[in-house]
């Protein structure tokens, strides 16, 4: 199993070793011992959540308030998609800018991303399942969002795809109307509650 830090501080992709013989492919599709020698402490997985969506679905940008948060793991179990992770984390050297990873059944990658970071997702094609372990359960008092077609953000589509978002997504805030509110996280309580995880 491979782990490398994206360009975000606290997200990491993780492309899975694949054993291929004539009844399929095995695989491990997480190793917390393996994922906690580099994000610093283990995941807890309290919650796991399956999304399946048809092409240009859009889910996100999601993230929670800090602490605590919600870290997660995600991957596709069919179909692909891409995944982005936002810094959203005000004082961070990154704030406002995005990386994506795509996730599909060929390379078998997952994405984690630490406390405090937005996170969407784009169904690439349809009945695209993807499974998240998350590090705490969903608190819809503690849960927002940042509109995934924020023009300051600018996130990057596939050409083939016309974005579909939930009636709570398309009402988010832009990242700068979020921040304005005081609804984002700032980098310095980010950096505090992880390195405070064990």
């Amino acid at each position: 199993m491979d782990i490398e830090p994206l360009q975000i501080a606290g997200a990491f992709v993780v492309t899975p070793r694949q054993f291929p013989d004539d009844r399929g492919v095995f695989m491990e599709g997480f190793r917390g011992d393996k994922l906690a020698e580099h994000i610093g402490h283990r995941l807890d997985v309290i919650q796991t959540n399956i999304s399946v969506s048809c092409k240009g679905a859009v889910r996100g940008i999601h993230y929670a308030d800090v602490p605590p948060s919600q870290a997660k793991y995600v991957t596709a179990v069919s179909g692909s998609f891409v995944d982005y992770v936002v810094d959203i984390r005000v004082g961070s050297p990154t704030f406002g800018t995005w990386c994506s990873v795509d996730l599909d059944t060929d390379t078998r990658r997952a994405v984690y991303l630490s406390e405090g970071l937005g996170h969407c997702l784009v169904s690439r094609e349809d009945d695209s399942t993807a499974v998240y372990l998350c590090s705490t359960s969903y608190n819809p008092d503690r849960e927002h969002g940042i509109n995934p077609l924020d023009t300051d953000l600018a996130l990057t589509f596939p050409d083939d795809i016309e974005p579909i978002l939930s009636p709570k997504d398309t009402a988010a805030p832009t990242l700068a109307d979020a921040r304005e509110r005081g609804l984002l996280p700032s980098y310095d309580e980010c950096v505090a509650f992880v390195n405070g995880l064990q």
